[in-house]
């Protein structure tokens, strides 16, 4: 039993207990949060070099054996999602101690926080896929919460239909573990795979596969189940929407990934070809959806929409370097759509508006803001030496690889109008002269809100610069997926259950 594994689901359950107690005490609310922040970035850390030299990490609650027990599993790739998570709390919880209302700090903002980092976490972690249900839960309640915190009538519109679509995601994700359950007689991971190769006929499987399909693309935001997303991250505040942007919507990515690599592979001709047709359409309407848009904020959100057709790209083409390629964008998005939404939120505290269309002169006003947003959207565009670059050229190749001429076509041409709405962004925000003197309402003070874009543009840079390094785990990782049976091994024993 290895403890290490439970501890990025326990340090923000902990802390959001603890925070409780300093409700209107806001210093300690925000210290107590970035040092939980850090100490998780620590764990994550070592948790990650433990899985890369020992192999994947497995820790059988209660000493109950798999697959009877909880089980919680750390193979690379979970690792390094939990290491993305940590990577973000740092940069969300510092942006927030300057951009966050007290009213909404006082209203339990940081234990919201922490609750929703305990469930996406756990979801990272989990080896049974009704717990995976149980983890999404939990950072769904925080995330309600969050998207209502401060009672605004737009925000509350949008977190009615925010909570409306996921709780009936929600409700098909339990007819979708029933029938699962009925089947199989199991609702752990490995044991799951172990159970479903051994069948004979797998059409039943096949049908629930779509099932759980349909159930990630909700949560991800996949074609054609994305239109909640756009309103959701327009309305809450800056931190919020980032967190949405950098995390939430990775859950279903990820829960999509380990599935479809672990379990749902008995008919890969088939769900894996849908899942490649779906990642095309996403990635064209979300792009097109951004290319309509005249608000800072909106265009981010679809562009969002768009890059979650690239990540699940890679697991439709189901080769090592297409997962390799899906692990870089999902670190990569994180960081630098992560970033864009930030300086989205400076831009509004210094003008008051998001719309493009009472902007300009940016870049001469605000020179730091503007060049910031300028490297960003050239590494969101797939611009070398950044990380967008290497993310895109490697689901390229893969695509070429195995001759999936089509998708590579729409990647390349989404990438090209992507650049184009950035552009757009660029000419009318930053480009340019002041339509009026623009006098922060807060002074300098969203001089502070920088250091958080900085953090993420430099790790962005420091993985484009470093490519072979974080290319090498990301291979490990992708091998680890296409090869389930070291997964069973490490959970259930030589030979499965």
């Amino acid at each position: 039993m290895n403890n290490l594994v439970v501890i990025p689901i326990l340090i923000p359950l902990v802390t959001a207990l603890l925070l409780l107690f300093f409700r209107k005490n806001i210093f300690w609310q925000r210290v107590v949060s970035i040092i939980s922040a850090l100490l998780a970035l620590g764990v994550s850390i070592l948790l990650a070099i433990t899985v890369a030299q020992d192999g994947i990490q497995v820790s059988q609650i209660g000493n109950w054996p798999a697959p009877y027990g909880i089980t919680m599993v750390a193979d690379l790739f979970s690792a390094i999602m939990v290491m993305l998570s940590a990577v973000m709390a740092i940069a969300i919880i510092a942006y927030s101690f300057n951009y966050i209302d007290r009213k909404r700090e006082e209203y339990f903002y940081y234990p919201l926080l922490q609750l929703v980092l305990m469930g996406i976490n756990g979801s990272f972690l989990t080896g049974d896929i009704f717990n995976l249900f149980v983890f999404f839960e939990i950072l769904l309640i925080g995330s309600y919460m969050l998207l209502s915190l401060g009672g605004e009538k737009y925000q509350l519109q949008e977190a009615v239909k925010y909570m409306i679509i996921n709780i009936l995601a929600s409700s098909l994700f339990l007819v979708a573990i029933a029938l699962l359950y009925g089947v199989t007689g199991t609702l752990n991971m490995a044991d799951l795979a172990v159970k479903i190769a051994a069948l004979e006929d797998t059409r039943v499987i096949t049908v629930i596969s779509m099932l759980f399909f349909a159930v990630f693309a909700i949560k991800a935001a996949l074609f054609p189940l994305y239109f909640w997303l756009p309103g959701s991250y327009h309305a809450p505040p800056t931190p919020i929407t980032t967190l949405f942007a950098a995390l939430l919507t990775k859950v279903g990515v990820y829960a999509l990934v380990r599935t479809f690599t672990l379990i749902f592979v008995q008919d890969v001709s088939f769900t894996h070809t849908v899942i490649l047709v779906i990642a095309g359409f996403t990635m064209s309407l979300g792009v097109l959806g951004a290319v309509a848009q005249m608000d800072f904020k909106r265009i981010l959100a679809y562009h969002s929409i768009s890059q979650v057709g690239y990540m699940v790209m890679g697991l439709g083409l189901y080769t090592v370097t297409g997962l390799v390629g899906t692990i870089f964008f999902i670190v990569h998005h994180s960081l630098i759509k992560s970033s864009l939404f930030l300086i989205s939120g400076i831009t509004e505290k210094i003008t008051g508006t998001t719309d493009l269309r009472k902007l300009g002169g940016l870049l001469t006003a605000f020179p730091l803001v503007g060049w910031l947003f300028f490297i960003a959207s050239f590494a969101l565009a797939g611009t070398p030496p950044l990380s967008g670059f290497f993310s895109k050229f490697l689901l390229i190749k893969a695509g070429l690889d195995i001759g999936q001429h089509a998708i590579v076509a729409v990647s390349i041409l989404v990438g090209t109008l992507t650049l184009f709405s950035m552009v757009k962004i660029f000419y009318y925000a930053f480009w340019g002269k002041e339509p009026h003197k623009y006098i922060p309402k807060d002074g300098t003070k969203w001089v502070r809100l920088t250091p958080a874009v900085i953090y993420l543009i430099t790790l962005s840079a420091l993985i484009g610069v470093n490519f072979e390094w974080f290319y090498s785990y990301a291979l490990m990782a992708s091998e680890q997926l296409m090869n389930p049976e070291i997964y069973i091994e490490a959970v259930l024993g030589r030979g499965g259950h």
